[in-house]
């Protein structure tokens, strides 16, 4: 039978007591009074005797933030679509500040103290950040890591307010297109497909033909480059009249099953070339590039083909509402962007301040006068 613990009493007068908590480790603590020391162990016996009844959680594992970041790393984060912007923030941000301290030991205030250090970042770059940590620390929670999860408050961005790019006109879209075409069928079929129907980069390369029906024109997306889409949902999006012939021609030239192959007939990927300087180099032929400071800048990326299709969806009056179901958005935020975008968007407001109408007073105005021939004068 394990004896009691008994306080000791230290040269500098105070008191030391030394006990096991309820998984077996030894703690120890200093207290000024032998009253005080006892008091502690009385409560330390409870504790153990309750975790022992199961009317107590086991006292966490001393686990460090680097200990939570490589776990994350290698079960949360290892099929995330985002994983490499998760090493990326972990790398640069999170893991220099936080990476020793024990994860009781980042409490509210400390990362309180982290945002200040980090004010000099965007809003929406620093929001990403608290929002892997507070991820992160949710997952310590549910392993038995961290009793409590501290608070965090989190910059609010305003995504409505996020500006984007887009080609702005039919003549932009069909410069694009054309320079799209001379690299090859394949390469316009897929631009020419994520330009008119808003499909993400993933979904586009996931796309087969048994999710494509030419007769009913829809396109069933539930696939990306890794599993299911971003939302994790269905989603049905319409073929539109400029696309279904694209996609008729492209059925009888790709014989497998992939709409959208690569040169060995397999799925294309986030790097491949398609998406990244093959692009450039489309962009780059049909004129889409800025000059800032030493340096051109592609007027476009990838994904913003997917705001062109929203931006002429709106322009051309489509249906808010319709929209967020094709470009499969959780909830309206995110597609309220577009919807100053709609030609309808103030039709019905111009005459809204008609009763308001004054007759404006009359104004006299004092014409000037010039000087003619003879010392006369004219107004």
């Amino acid at each position: 039978m394990r004896k009691t613990p008994k306080p000791h009493k230290l040269p500098s007068g105070r008191w030391r007591i030394r006990w096991p908590d309820g998984a077996g480790r030894y703690k120890s603590a200093t207290y000024d009074s032998h009253n005080d020391a006892m008091a502690a162990i009385h409560k330390s016996l409870v504790e153990v005797h309750e975790f022992k009844l199961g009317l107590r959680p086991a006292p966490p594992p001393k686990k460090t933030f680097q200990e939570l970041a490589d776990s994350w790393l290698t079960t949360r984060a290892l099929h995330k679509r985002s994983k490499d912007a998760d090493v990326s923030r972990l790398r640069a941000h999170l893991t220099p500040v936080f990476g020793k301290l024990p994860l009781q030991e980042i409490t509210y205030a400390r990362i309180e103290q982290f945002k200040a250090e980090r004010a000099g970042l965007a809003a929406a770059t620093l929001r990403h950040l608290l929002i892997l940590l507070g991820t992160m620390l949710k997952h310590a929670h549910r392993l038995g890591w961290l009793p409590v999860l501290p608070p965090i408050d989190k910059p609010k961005v305003r995504i409505n307010n996020v500006d984007y790019a887009y080609l702005h006109s039919a003549a932009e879209i069909k410069r694009f297109l054309n320079a799209a075409g001379e690299e090859g069928a394949d390469t316009y079929a897929m631009y020419a497909t994520a330009v008119y129907t808003g499909l993400r980069q993933g979904e586009l390369a996931a796309l087969t033909w048994d999710r494509v029906d030419l007769t009913r024109r829809l396109i069933t997306v539930d696939r990306s480059f890794d599993g299911p889409t971003k939302s994790g949902d269905v989603r049905r999006v319409p073929i539109l009249d400029v696309l279904l012939p694209i996609l008729r021609d492209l059925r009888l030239q790709v014989p497998g099953n992939l709409l959208f192959p690569n040169q060995v007939g397999a799925m294309f990927q986030p790097k491949d070339r398609i998406f990244c300087e093959r692009f450039r180099r489309v962009l780059t032929a049909a004129g889409f590039e800025k000059p800032v400071g030493k340096r051109q800048v592609h007027y476009i990326r990838f994904h913003d083909m997917r705001h062109t299709f929203a931006s002429h969806w709106m322009m051309q009056g489509g249906d808010l509402f319709k929209l967020q179901k094709i470009l499969g958005h959780k909830t309206t935020e995110l597609t309220l962007r577009y919807a100053h975008l709609s030609p309808d968007a103030f039709a019905g407001d111009l005459a809204r301040f008609d009763s308001f109408v004054i007759e404006a007073p009359a104004v006299v105005r004092k014409l000037p006068v010039r000087r003619v021939a003879g010392g006369r004068q004219e107004s």
